[in-house]
């Protein structure tokens, strides 16, 4: 029996034709995501603005709208309300009374530590349980999850601190494997990716915890294997080809790895998406961020890394060896197909 084939064997496709669509495409959701962000700003979870989170299972769907007027009326402050995939099941998240709900504000100082802010957060937690078994028969109070403020604020210093190392990491190390124009654009692949994923966030709110922070991470990582692949045959193919115009040989570089990349992008998809109907509640914003990753990352690796490496101007002779003369195969080619 013969393999399934994705991607039929010497495609011709020419990816850096596009390059232009894809860059207005990327600069305008990077412009998009930044402003969500800035505007909205992300729906911090526990795990950074500190309190206290009540997962509930009520007997039936309950109406959110209801539910929130009453905890309002209860005036116990800035409660969250989110209800999740199985419509029967809410999470209530408690800030910490009287601090930022922005880990931002609240590394730099703005109410962290403050006296008596667990046991206010507490005693809300208490009042906000007792009033849902009272108003709502049979009401199952389950998962209570709680960080103290400067714990949330360790967790979001020490979670910036690991996305920021490994995106400058992982540039150095392509710099030294390649050279640095790959280094540069890896990490501006990497820039695009994390914005475009901060900006989902911001779009959608859902909360923003550390299971997410996880899957920023993992997503760095897919997206820079990816890319080591493309760059390892385009540095292949320049040492290979030298007659070739630049551009000719970032297409053939990308269409000769596309069936690894199909291949491997198709599988995480078809898991993740299996994943994210039939999965846990608690792990949904991890695997929706994974999901939209595995999109964007491969997305960047076709049109954000490769054509980085012709704005900062590398050409076909840019890496040349000393052994420039030794003979050996040598494919001047046509170039791919101009596509308008």
């Amino acid at each position: 029996m013969r393999p399934l084939k994705f991607v039929p064997d010497n495609t011709n496709i020419a990816f850096l034709s596009y390059r232009w669509w894809a860059l207005g495409l990327s600069v305008l959701l990077l412009a998009g995501s930044i402003v969500l962000v800035a505007v909205n700003g992300l729906n911090w979870g526990i795990d950074f603005v500190g309190g206290q989170s009540i997962r509930v299972t009520f007997q039936k769907p309950v109406n959110m709208g209801e539910l929130r007027t009453r905890l309002e009326g209860m005036e116990v402050g800035d409660v969250v309300i989110q209800q999740m995939t199985d419509p029967k099941v809410v999470s209530i998240r408690i800030p910490l009374d009287g601090e930022a709900t922005n880990p931002i504000g609240k590394c730099m100082g703005q109410g962290v530590g403050k006296d008596g802010a667990s046991d206010d957060s507490n005693s809300i937690a208490s009042k906000v349980r007792g009033e849902l078994v009272s108003a709502y028969p049979g009401v199952d109070i389950g998962a209570v999850n709680s960080v103290s403020g400067k714990v949330g604020c360790e967790l979001f210093s020490t979670g910036s601190l690991a996305l920021a190392l490994a995106m400058l990491g992982i540039s150095l190390f392509i710099w030294f494997r390649f050279e640095w124009q790959f280094g540069v654009g890896a990490l501006v692949t990497l820039f695009h990716d994390v914005v475009l994923t901060f900006g989902f966030f911001a779009l959608t709110r859902l909360t923003f915890d550390l299971n997410v922070i996880a899957a920023i991470l993992t997503i760095i990582g897919y997206s820079l294997n990816d890319t080591i692949v493309i760059y390892d045959r385009i540095r292949e193919n320049l040492r290979k080809y030298r007659k070739m115009e630049i551009e000719p040989i970032l297409n053939l570089s990308v269409n000769e790895t596309l069936s690894r990349t199909v291949t491997t992008s198709m599988s995480l998809v078809i898991t993740l998406a299996i994943l994210l109907f039939v999965g846990p509640d608690t792990i949904f914003g991890f695997t929706a961020s994974m999901l939209l990753g595995i999109v964007i990352g491969t997305f960047s690796s076709f049109y954000i890394s490769a054509p980085v490496l012709i704005w900062l101007n590398v050409t076909s002779d840019s890496f040349l060896q000393p052994d420039a003369t030794k003979a050996g195969a040598e494919r001047i080619g046509e170039s791919f197909p101009d596509k308008k």
